[in-house]
């Protein structure tokens, strides 16, 4: 599954682990990213999107029709 959320579009942070001798090697810092059911009622049918908690918040906040319009402007297909 990619570590992509559908909706914000937050991806991995990259970066380097520090160690206590200062030793540096390369790490990233994946988003929480959740695979949520939604009923679309004007196509009548499930859509499956990938979301991050704060995407799964933003749709609870201005619904799913509205969410999956912005994830469609994205250019993701849905």
């Amino acid at each position: 599954m990619a570590k992509r959320c559908d909706l914000t579009g937050r991806e991995p942070g990259f970066g380097k682990s520090v160690s206590h001798s200062h030793r540096r090697t390369s790490r990233r810092w994946d988003p929480n990213v959740q695979t949520r059911r939604y009923w679309l009622a004007e196509e009548n049918r499930w859509v499956r999107l990938t979301l991050s908690v704060k995407g799964i918040r933003t749709v609870d906040r201005i619904g799913v029709s509205a969410a999956v319009a912005k994830v469609r402007a994205n250019g993701v297909k849905v």
